[in-house]
């Protein structure tokens, strides 16, 4: 093993560390926002839209009001006290709205808006007219929602549209923008409503609804005329008062109150958001752990000894290696009789060089370096015969025998 420098300071890593942490904290934020980059919300009857029917407008001018006015995509959000404003559309399981009108019967108050119009979308030569954005649209005719009766708060009552010339409430009088087609109350349910907005002829434009027998229970207003709020109502400053008259009234005039536009039946119902998540029960037991465990992590890579410590390539370079990793390959082949012949031949041509003589045939050359050797004063020096074994030699012991005979007959002359 062998050591190497780092190739980034502490706080380089550091500061990769907390932009990367924040990043994935930004990201968990905007899923649960929905911020996905997808622009408009659609023309629907909500909070979020721009179109004719949509409440955009209102949720503006309540926020320029002074009022703490938020879009709710998860249906977690009708938990929470708050005024929830309801815009569901035309076909919708009156049961649903059931479920959530009771879920908020101890909670806090709610505002149900009726839909009304049909809706088409611009074509490209009306559209360019105008300079429209995407989730504008041209009313199509009006129609009364039939889940309404169904409510428990709409037996035996009825809700038609008709004509009108005008609106009164709160001592205010004003005008509609389709005094034709207007929807209103026109006969009251088992439990009457109290009437907040009634139009020339007395129907009903809107009005509080009161649990029967329960002083415990929160009130529901209900805006029967959806032109009353929407953003075709919101181009008359007299309508766009009357909407925050309505706001305040159902909120008991608390200003601390905030409003909840719900988007969830709008179809714009998101997941929530992952980082409030990670911090509530019983999730937030994990999320001290994780955090724990992520900082211990931390320290200890900060404070470790010396720098990281790199492995020794898999292969050495050099001719070192080379013998070793044929000597291993030998080794692991079991031939070792394929070593014996050459490297008798290599070990009589050296000891040849250091005496002078030309090697020939290997009978000829074991004789010549034995009288040579004999000559020079080595004479039992069993050359000839140490040759002879290891051309001969089979086995690793035989081998190394007879090499390490020729060995010392070559340190020998070397002396």
């Amino acid at each position: 093993m062998s050591g190497r420098n780092n190739a980034f300071s502490p706080g380089a890593v550091a500061a990769i560390l907390l932009v990367g942490a924040a990043a994935f904290l930004l990201l968990l934020y905007a899923i649960g926002k929905g911020w996905t980059g997808g622009g408009s919300d659609g023309s629907g009857e909500h909070g979020a839209s721009r179109g004719l029917n949509g409440f955009a407008g209102a949720v503006s001018l309540l926020r320029d009001t002074g009022h703490d006015v938020q879009l709710s995509r998860n249906p977690a959000g009708m938990d929470d006290y708050a005024l929830v404003v309801l815009t569901p559309p035309m076909w919708v399981d009156p049961a649903e709205i059931q479920a959530v009108l009771d879920r908020r019967r101890y909670t806090g108050p709610t505002m149900l808006i009726l839909p009304k119009w049909g809706t088409i979308a611009l074509t490209s030569t009306e559209a360019d007219k105008v300079d429209a954005e995407s989730d504008w649209v041209r009313l199509a005719g009006a129609t009364v929602p039939d889940w309404f009766e169904e409510l428990d708060m709409g037996q035996n009552g009825e809700v038609a549209t008709g004509a009108t010339t005008g609106w009164n409430a709160f001592g205010e009088t004003g005008a509609l923008p389709n005094p034709g087609t207007v929807v209103a109350l026109v006969k009251q349910p088992v439990f009457a409503f109290e009437p907040l907005v009634v139009d020339s002829e007395g129907d009903m434009l809107a009005g509080t609804y009161y649990p029967e027998n329960d002083d415990e229970a929160w009130p529901v207003t209900v805006v029967f005329e959806p032109d009353l709020m929407n953003n075709y109502g919101m181009a008359n400053a007299d309508r766009a008062a009357l909407t925050v008259e309505l706001v305040d009234n159902a909120m008991d005039f608390d200003p601390d109150t905030p409003v909840v536009f719900d988007l969830t039946f709008a179809g714009l119902g998101e997941s929530e958001n992952l980082l409030t998540l990670a911090f509530r029960p019983p999730f937030l037991a994990a999320t001290l752990c994780l955090l724990l465990a992520a900082l211990v992590v931390a320290w200890r890579a900060f404070r470790r000894f010396g720098p990281p410590v790199a492995e020794l390539p898999a292969l050495a370079q050099g001719k070192t290696q080379l013998a070793h990793n044929g000597a291993n390959l030998v080794g692991r082949l079991r031939r070792w009789h394929l070593l014996a012949a050459p490297y008798g031949a290599l070990i009589t041509a050296r000891i040849a060089a250091m005496l002078g003589i030309k090697p020939h045939d290997p009978a000829t050359s074991d004789a010549a370096i034995e009288n040579a050797l004999t000559r020079a004063g080595h004479a039992d020096n069993g050359f000839a015969k140490a040759a002879h074994a290891m051309r001969n030699a089979r086995s690793g012991p035989e081998i190394l025998r007879a090499a390490r005979a020729l060995k010392s007959i070559e340190r020998m002359l070397k002396r």
